[in-house]
């Protein structure tokens, strides 16, 4: 596995601090590609030599403290012009040489940001999945066929196996959001206009924004304000308004959370435990929560592939498609060919009753400040794709395709993992310049539920086995008061085993005095971890969603790191719970080894 190239926190702290050279650096970057120009991930590739240049130029030349993007390596989504490099859009047909750079891309290397190389997509960015183009289709970074996400497939892989520190994407239906969900990353999906979408081939010109892919939320952030600014190019372009650059604290915030009859999760148990887990997790940070319709949020979303709007996807390419059919992927042309259904009274319609729905919305942030959602319904592998191309696609996008429609600023961030091993996400949304505030909620929940989603190796993700094991701490215990609700849904014990030695455990207190331990896994600068005793029990993989909804906040379901490097599901604490006084008692190795020394005391 070739070295992850790290985050610009961690490369700004290793150019200022370690010794690191953006020579170091791109020599790095380059042995990590090794194979990879015109791999599924790259479409094209900044010649080495050319990136060094780049790199030695910035060594003699700049200062890190000056530039926010000094020697931070980055990738471009294909449909975004660079200077000197062919624009595909997902099609060999299309390309040509783009004669200057889109000025977003120059304003990131204006920053002092390395340019990389342009990464792959779903074909003129129509697609959801990453599995429509000529170039291959992109594996989500988890394995197992599982899709990366579209259309901006190559930039979220590209930034989730650490080739880069972050990419460009775009967003028309959610193609900044859908591959963050599904490589566990972060996708900003800014306020429409902010970052201008000048030299990028459109989707859907009036729709279109430039996205952002990181590891972190902050990066993410830090980018944005690089990368933002009005261009004379670009007619779509809106400042952010200077009141709008501060962000509002979590603490402030009213909390948007879908009626449960709103919800569809299309069959995955797994995906509404996570996201019952992960909007648990936000109501400790927030102000105040309440409950919000979807209808007219789906409504509206509706109206991009069903309603004129396809036509406006059509507008920017009826002429080559024309003239070469055969270049475009069927599915691709496929839906292309839907926009010429539609005449100009189609359009107005569409755009009245969009103008009816966005009122609508616009009432129900008089209520609440931010809206919680699932950034996918459910997970598909490349294999289900192709037996559905349209329909499958349609699902990934019931969370996200009406954003742009309605004029909302988005951010996606990881949410954990299901029992199956396939990786949730959740997207907070907000009026338009909302985009400071929703990173600052979004940089909060992550920071707070940091102990509970630890990723697991591809090999320790159940893949479509009868039974998990799960690692249990406390009452789950055999002989304990709750091992019931594992024995009576089929579970047999495995063993003893011992957590790594990166976790402390605290109990908790309860109304019936016998306290409730809390396993949480310790930040990685904290030396206090410890060993910690588990029973590991085989569970039914049909049975871990009841199970896990019956257990109560702040306990959830995560990836427990075992002594011997294993990656098991297991009870984990939310880290809040023990900010308030909980008794740390790390030291006495395990629930049962604490009660008998308990018991000995008293």
């Amino acid at each position: 596995m070739p070295e992850q190239i790290g985050s610009i926190s961690e490369l700004r702290s290793a150019y200022r601090h370690g010794g690191l050279t953006p020579t170091d650096l791109a020599e790095r970057v380059l042995s990590g590609l090794v194979g990879a120009d015109g791999g599924p991930v790259w479409i094209s590739t900044v010649p080495a030599g050319q990136l060094l240049a780049r790199a030695e130029r910035l060594a003699a030349t700049a200062d890190p403290a000056t530039l926010p993007l000094y020697g931070i390596p980055f990738a471009v989504k294909d449909n975004i012009d660079v200077a000197g490099m062919i624009t595909t859009a997902g099609c060999p047909d299309f390309g040509y040489t783009a004669a200057e750079d889109a000025p977003v891309v120059r304003r990131l290397l204006d920053a002092g940001g390395l340019l990389v190389g342009k990464t792959n997509l779903d074909q003129f960015a129509t697609g959801l999945t990453g599995a429509r183009s000529p170039y291959g289709s992109c594996e989500s970074v988890f394995g197992g066929g599982l899709v990366s996400g579209g259309s901006s497939s190559g930039s979220a892989v590209a930034v989730a196996a650490g080739q880069v520190s972050f990419a460009l994407g775009t967003d028309t239906a959610g193609s900044g959001r859908v591959p963050a969900a599904l490589n566990g990353i972060v996708g900003l999906k800014p306020t429409r206009g902010l970052l201008s979408t000048a030299g990028v081939v459109p989707a859907c010109r009036s729709l279109d924004c430039v996205s952002v892919f990181a590891t972190d939320v902050a990066d993410a952030v830090d980018v944005l304000h690089a990368a933002r600014g009005v261009s004379a190019a670009d007619p779509w372009g809106r400042p952010l308004p200077t009141e709008r650059v501060v962000a509002r604290m979590p603490g402030t915030l009213r909390l948007g959370v879908p009626r449960a009859e709103d919800l569809e999760f299309f069959g995955d148990a797994g995906q509404a435990v996570r996201f019952a887990a992960g909007v648990q997790a936000l109501r400790g940070l927030v102000g105040q929560v309440g409950s919000v319709p979807l209808q007219s949020f789906f409504e509206a979303g509706e109206l991009l592939y069903q309603g004129p709007w396809v036509a406006e996807r059509l507008a920017g390419l009826d002429g080559f498609l024309r003239e070469h059919p055969e270049a475009v992927l069927p599915v691709t042309r496929s839906v292309l060919e839907t926009g010429r259904r539609y005449d100009a009274i189609d359009v107005f319609r569409g755009q009245h009753r969009l103008r009816e729905l966005r009122a609508r919305v616009d009432k129900l942030w008089n209520e609440v400040d931010v809206l919680v959602v699932p950034t996918v319904g459910t997970t598909f592998t490349l294999d289900e794709i192709a037996e559905d191309p349209i329909g499958r696609n349609t699902v990934l996008g019931r969370y996200t395709q009406f954003a742009n429609l309605l004029d909302l600023a988005a951010v996606t961030v990881p949410n954990g993992f299901t029992a199956a091993g396939r990786p949730a996400s959740l997207t907070l949304l907000g009026p338009a310049f909302t985009d400071t505030t929703l990173a600052q909620l979004a940089a909060t929940f992550t920071t707070a539920t940091r102990a509970v989603p630890e990723a697991p190796t591809p090999a320790a993700a159940p893949s479509g086995s009868a039974q998990v094991l799960i690692a249990v701490v406390g009452r789950h215990l055999a002989g304990e008061s709750r091992n019931g609700e594992l024995t009576g849904r089929g579970a047999t014990l495995a063993g003893a085993a011992r957590t790594a030695p990166r976790y402390r455990l605290y109990r908790l207190e309860t109304a019936d005095g016998e306290g409730l331990p809390g396993l949480v896994r310790a930040a990685d600068t904290d030396p206090g971890g410890h060993p910690i005793e588990v029973e590991l029990w085989r569970l039914p993989v049909a049975a871990v969603g009841e199970l896990l909804a019956g257990v109560p906040a702040p306990l959830s379901l995560g990836w427990v790191r075992l002594h011997d490097g294993r990656d098991v599901l297991g009870f984990l604490c939310e880290a809040y719970a023990v900010d308030s006084g909980a008794e740390d008692i790390s030291a006495a190795g395990g629930w049962r080894a604490y009660r008998r020394a308990a018991a000995q005391r008293s």
